[in-house]
């Protein structure tokens, strides 16, 4: 005869733990890979989508399923969806040190593609290949954050390899159109003027019509100025980044 498992426990295999310790006793949930992060940022809405099982553990890796009155006395309640929003909330995720490990070259990786992708070579408005990126990083001694995604990183690691490494970086420079009725041009250019880093050309006909360098982060400038001043009868069109621009 087959040997028969104890009712309360489950095997669960691939997962991601999130551990909450209250009432002086441990409770888990066993949830799918990334999907933690995904339901604290509210990407992710749906708690089927996060549980690999809905049920609640004293210990997951043994598959010892918490008993209700375990939950009762610590969360105030025994149903499980109250209280694996409470763990999902507050709890801890529990990561081994190869995946803990892993999950960082990944982030760091991707890092290191997004400031390649934003950045050039100041000298040839080029970009880096993104292992030089990474050297940069470590001769800078940049260290990533495992709790914020690789977006939110960007500005500081931008920061420490130009403050810290030999690699001369700069944010690429957006190349834009801005175009506005004609007497607007006149009585704005010197505004726009102040947004750019370089103006390309200015032409003036029955519209006043400029292409210039600016830093990405200027965009929003130049969108206040055409909504404020001109009531939406001006545009501005983002022709190119200026890691191409030396070729025209």
């Amino acid at each position: 005869m087959p040997i028969q498992q104890p009712s309360n426990q489950i095997k669960l295999t691939n997962v991601s733990i999130v551990r909450l310790k209250k009432g002086g006793k441990r409770f888990e949930i066993a949830c799918y890979k990334n999907k933690v992060q995904e339901w604290r940022n509210g990407v992710e809405t749906s708690l089927d989508d996060v549980l690999q099982i809905s049920n609640v553990f004293t210990n997951v890796s043994k598959g010892e399923v918490a008993k209700s009155n375990d939950l009762q006395k610590a969360f105030g309640t025994s149903a499980v969806d109250d209280v694996v929003k409470e763990i999902l909330k507050k709890g801890e995720v529990q990561v081994g040190e190869k995946e803990r490990d892993h999950d960082l070259a990944s982030l760091r990786k991707e890092i290191a593609t997004l400031v390649a992708e934003k950045c050039v070579d100041p000298a040839t408005q080029r970009p880096y290949p993104v292992g030089m990126i990474e050297k940069a990083m470590a001769e800078a001694g940049v260290s990533v954050k495992a709790g914020k995604n690789a977006k939110s990183q960007v500005a500081e690691t931008l920061r420490l390899i130009q403050g810290h490494s030999t690699l001369p970086i700069q944010r690429a420079r957006m190349r834009v159109r801005v175009v506005v009725p004609a007497a607007e041009g006149e009585r704005l250019q010197e505004q726009f003027r102040a947004l750019a880093e370089s103006v390309e050309k200015e032409d003036k006909g029955e519209t006043w019509e400029t292409i210039m360098l600016i830093e990405p982060s200027q965009i929003r400038g130049i969108n206040e100025l055409l909504q404020k001043e001109c009531k939406g009868k001006g545009r501005v069109e983002t022709l190119t980044f200026a890691a191409t621009a030396d070729n025209n």
